[in-house]
């Protein structure tokens, strides 16, 4: 057996180029087959460990995948926003342990503004149990005090005491700013992987202050309001809440009651179950993108076979001297084989070597732009299964060229065809 592969590998040597060429076609097919694969777990991984700790999710009402995405994952907007009257009423519920108000609708430089209390900084988790803390400053305290994201920080090359100016609307380009009320950078965070890292962070009474004076979207021309303690600061909305129960077990009855809310229209969701419909969603999208992918393998390998086939009739001179010196068919079927067999183990190893090495070019440019962290580990599995599926369609795709090869006589080989 050691003396075929011996053959076969001098054999490949022979037809490097070609054999280098369907390696290649290999090699690529198989790194766009991991890569879509790494990318759905790792964004699976990335969503799921946004959001920890938190039992319910409450906003109007709406789609539960519409209000997971603007509340946890900053995508999207809201249909509209839930009084401060009823927030506060919920939040006395004798079930409630904590709530984490939130406000959206202003951005800085393309980055989500939100507003919030300081029970953010003690309440929040990700994934699962880790806390947020802070590379450097603290909480905000005073009215126009900001804490940024990791990632605000770094793509924006802002320090401690860096003024900003927050502009109306969530677009990426506004044409209306507060800059009348800037703020003040006193705190940064640390990375957390999450859209944590690319929020502007600021208090409920500084969103409420900013407003003061607008009105339908745009200030109110010739009108100056003098400033505001925090007494008159009290928000008369907010876009989303998050709740902290006391008990596990009184989740769903807590869901009913928000959600039979008669003062308002309200949904409450468990971001684990709203979760799993987003995925629910999106399965179709996965499945259609791993089947390309595997029909690209699948073209891959089938150039592999033409490669094969098609040196047969040159290499006929080649398999009738073996035989005449010995070999016998079966060893040429295994000679074949082999050859196929070879180049896919070697298209896999190159193709994963490809994968990490595009992992690792992309990864920075991917969680700057889009806050999915890829993770550069060893295959899964999974993934293992993949590359042993690949090996393995290219063994069946070997037996057609060897079982011609095994089929062809001695005295056919060492004719000579004009």
């Amino acid at each position: 057996m050691r003396s075929i592969l011996a053959l076969a590998l001098r054999s490949l040597w022979n037809r490097r180029f070609t054999a280098l060429l369907t390696l290649f076609a290999i090699s690529l097919s198989v790194a766009l087959l991991l890569a879509v694969e790494r990318v759905r777990t790792d964004a699976r991984g990335s969503f799921a460990n946004t959001i920890s700790g938190t039992d319910l999710i409450v906003g109007a009402r709406a789609g539960s995948i519409q209000l997971l995405l603007y509340s946890v994952f900053r995508i999207g907007s809201p249909t509209n926003n839930i009084s401060w009257e009823s927030y506060r009423e919920i939040a006395d519920h004798r079930d409630v342990a904590w709530t984490i108000p939130i406000a959206l609708g202003d951005s800085h430089k393309g980055f989500r503004v939100l507003g919030t209390t300081g029970d953010y900084f003690r309440h929040y988790r990700y994934a699962r149990t880790r806390e947020l803390t802070f590379t450097a400053g603290r909480p905000f305290e005073a009215l126009y005090d900001a804490v940024l994201g990791a990632q605000v920080a770094e793509q924006l090359g802002y320090d401690l005491g860096e003024p900003i100016v927050v502009a109306h609307g969530a677009g990426a380009v506004s044409f209306v700013e507060h800059a009348d009320k800037p703020f003040r950078v006193v705190g940064i965070l640390a990375p957390t992987g999450t859209p944590v890292d690319r929020t502007v962070h600021v208090s409920l009474e500084a969103i409420e202050a900013i407003h003061l004076g607008w009105e339908s979207g745009a200030p109110l021309q010739g009108l100056s309001l003098p400033g505001r303690d925090r007494a008159d600061l009290t928000p008369k909305s907010i876009t989303a809440f998050l709740v902290g129960l006391d008990s596990k077990i009184k989740t769903f009855r807590v869901q009913r009651h928000i959600n039979d809310y008669r003062k308002e229209p309200l949904l409450a969701i468990l971001p684990g179950v709203a979760l799993q419909e987003l995925w629910d969603l999106m399965a179709v999208a996965e499945r259609a993108l791993l089947a390309i992918s595997g029909f690209v393998v699948l073209v891959g390998l089938t150039g592999m076979l033409t490669m094969i086939l098609a040196g047969l009739n040159e290499r006929r001179r080649e398999m009738a001297i073996l035989r005449s010196v010995g070999a016998r068919p079966v060893h040429l079927f295994a000679l074949l084989v082999s050859e196929a067999v070879g180049l896919a183990l070697a298209g896999a190893a190159t193709g994963l070597g490809l994968l990490y090495l595009g992992l690792a070019a992309v990864r920075p440019f991917v969680a700057r732009n889009y806050g999915l962290y890829l993770d550069i580990a060893a295959p899964s599995g999974y993934e293992w299964s993949l590359l042993g599926g690949v090996v393995g369609a290219a063994f069946l795709m070997g037996l057609i060229p060897a079982w011609r090869a095994y089929r062809n006589a001695l005295t056919d080989g060492l004719t000579v065809r004009v």
